[in-house]
């Protein structure tokens, strides 16, 4: 099917990023991780976001309301906005002769709960890792804080997944470089979670990234919030002291696409290290 078809689609019913990778790209990864294990026909698999705006996280940094986050970035994004995009473009597949698959971003974390159906096959659930996924469809990278990010929003977007049997020319993986990579990162987290660095490798392409210990995020008082799915899965981080720092940085620093005429940190920064405690920066 023509890529430029499909995505000219996509953005019309609201993607602000997509990107294509070929099942081949998912090689590496083992059955229980694999697109295969979902739909064994899958040949293409697509990655749509949309952005988190930065208004969207304008409250949350000036510690004054959280709830605008909790639903514009969090909850009514992903379950909604996005949701409504993923499946539109599903229903164009399909309408055009092609099987699609739209997939919702559950935690990969999440151990299975059932038993197995057929010998060869793994237990349900089966859960991609999508930021995993938006690397092999060229959408982005793993940044040193340990999420997505993209040349247009940095970490400010969420994504889903289309399945589909229909062949679609694969994006090439991301060449730029998006990230500093930990020059001022490491010292992004009020409560120390950052514990060393490792390198990851999607794809063939090297990142290296934050040893993060998750047990803090979780009770972690700076904007970062619990899964909503499942306890298995990791802290939603992309409105905490970390996570926007990295996009205050990267706009700084001339690393994202969209601009605005205001930096996003213009005042004090505030961070909570203990539940009684708040601190200024």
């Amino acid at each position: 099917m023509d890529k430029e078809k499909i995505e000219r689609y996509a953005r019309e019913v609201g993607a602000d990023i997509f990107g294509v990778a070929g099942i081949e790209r998912f090689d590496e990864l083992p059955c229980e991780k694999h697109p295969r294990a979902i739909f064994p026909e899958a040949r293409s698999v697509i990655v749509v976001g949309r952005r988190i705006t930065r208004g969207t996280l304008r409250s949350v940094e000036e510690g004054t309301n959280f709830a605008n986050y909790s639903l514009y970035g969090y909850d009514w994004l992903d379950n909604r906005f996005i949701a409504l995009t993923t499946f539109r473009i599903s229903e164009f597949l399909e309408d055009n002769g092609w099987e699609a698959v739209p997939l919702s971003n559950l935690p990969p974390e999440v151990p299975p709960m059932g038993v197995k159906v057929k010998k060869e096959a793994p237990p349900p659930n089966v859960f991609l890792d999508f930021d995993d996924a938006a690397v092999r469809a060229g959408v982005g990278e793993i940044g040193y804080c340990g999420v997505l990010l993209t040349s247009e929003y940095g970490p400010r977007q969420r994504v889903q997944i289309v399945l589909t049997d229909a062949e679609i020319e694969p994006s090439p993986l991301l060449s730029e470089k998006i990230c500093l990579y930990g020059q001022g990162c490491s010292g992004f987290c009020p409560l120390d979670a950052f514990k060393g660095e490792k390198e990851i490798t999607i794809a063939g392409k090297k990142m290296t990234v934050a040893d993060i210990d998750y047990g803090r995020c979780t009770s972690c008082k700076n904007g970062a919030m619990p899964n909503r799915y499942h306890p298995a899965g990791r802290p939603d981080r992309l409105a905490s002291f970390c996570i926007r720092s990295c996009a205050d940085i990267l706009e700084r620093k001339g690393r994202t696409k969209n601009r605005f005429k205001t930096p996003f940190r213009i005042r004090d920064v505030w961070t909570v290290k203990q539940e009684t405690d708040l601190y200024r920066l």
